[in-house]
């Protein structure tokens, strides 16, 4: 193995570790800290961040979050209990319960709109000091490095 790819593959190794320290029971990796201090995980606020722009079921929720529908429910039970979210049954079935923001859940779902916003700002940013060359190169890399996940 060449130095130099040794040298990368070692720094690959130290960012990852770094990620996963990070993203340990996340939903996301977002940089930064959150404005809002409410205590929350970070699936907790992007559930809220989810509900910004409707309501959905606890279905809906893990298939967008990616996590357990076990994981959902215990987030909006805590959600639920801080009175940040409410629970309504579906005007067109009853069985279907649908999730929604509380006014005192807002504020905190937006906050997390903008850090998540901000963290896409960041990336840009550092993306912005390489060439358009260089950024095919790193999007490749990318591309490779999540196929092996």
């Amino acid at each position: 193995m060449k130095k130099k790819t040794q040298e990368v593959s070692q720094q690959i190794d130290v960012l990852l570790t770094k990620i996963m320290q990070l993203a340990e029971n996340k939903q996301e990796v977002l940089l930064g800290k959150c404005a809002s201090d409410a205590g929350l995980t970070n699936t907790q606020e992007h559930i809220l961040m989810l509900l910004l722009h409707e309501k959905l079921t606890n279905a809906k929720l893990a298939e967008k979050l990616k996590i357990s529908p076990a994981a959902v429910t215990k987030a909006l039970k805590k959600l639920q209990q801080l009175h940040l979210t409410h629970s309504e049954k579906s005007a067109s079935d009853e069985r279907i319960v649908l999730w929604r923001l509380s006014k005192t859940g807002r504020p905190i779902a937006e906050e997390h709109a903008q850090h998540h916003q901000a963290t896409l700002a960041t990336y840009a940013q550092i993306a912005d000091a390489f060439s358009e060359n260089e950024q095919q190169i790193i999007a490749r890399f990318l591309e490779k490095l999540e196929k092996e996940f």
